[in-house]
C-alpha cells in the first residue's frame, strides 16, 4: 500500500480591524495555498455571512468529488477503448443544517453529460461510472452516498 501526503495552508483574510469581537465584526474570507500552485480565495456560503463571489467549502467538496470521478472515469474509458470527446458535469450536493447550526452533506449527485465517438460505446461508457466511483479517492472517503445520473450521447457522423 502506498501512502500519499498532501499539504495546504489556509490563511484567514477577513479581519476588518475588529477581529472576532462579535459574529458580524469579521469577514469569512480566506486564502488556500499549496506550494507551486495558484491560490484559491474562499469564503463561507452566503447563508453563513460569506461572500457570494468566492468559493466556499461546500463548493470545493462538490468540485473535489466531481473532478476525482472525472479523472478515474477518463482513465477507465481509455483502458476500455471508449473514446470520450466531451465531458461536462453538473454536480449537485445536498447539505442539511441542524437547529444548533451544525450540518452535514447527505448526498452528492453527479450529472455528467458525455459525448463518445460511437454508438457502440454508450453502454460500456455508462457502466464505467460505477467503476470510477469505486476507485475515486474522495468518494471513498465520504460517509454519504454519491449517485450518478450520466447522460451519454455519441457523435453523429
Amino acid at each position: 500500500m502506498k501512502n500519499h501526503q498532501y499539504k495546504s495552508k489556509i490563511k484567514w483574510t477577513g479581519n476588518t480591524g475588529e477581529s472576532t469581537k462579535n459574529h458580524r465584526s469579521y469577514e469569512r474570507s480566506y486564502t488556500i495555498s499549496v506550494d507551486g500552485k495558484a491560490e484559491i480565495k474562499g469564503s463561507s456560503d452566503p447563508a453563513f455571512l460569506g461572500n457570494p463571489n468566492l468559493h466556499n467549502p461546500e463548493d470545493l467538496l462538490l468540485a473535489s468529488v466531481s473532478s476525482c470521478h472525472l479523472l478515474w472515469y477518463l482513465h477507465f474509458c481509455s483502458v476500455n477503448k471508449i473514446l470520450v470527446l466531451e465531458y461536462e458535469d453538473f454536480a449537485e450536493g445536498t447539505m442539511i443544517e441542524s437547529e444548533n447550526g451544525s450540518g452535514k452533506f447527505t448526498q452528492i449527485i453527479l450529472k455528467p453529460k458525455i459525448l463518445v465517438a460511437e454508438k457502440e460505446m454508450v453502454e460500456k461508457a455508462i457502466e464505467l461510472h460505477q467503476k470510477a466511483n469505486e476507485y475515486c479517492f474522495i468518494a471513498n472517503s465520504l460517509n454519504f452516498e454519491v449517485k450518478h445520473q450520466p447522460e451519454i450521447n455519441y457523435k453523429n457522423d
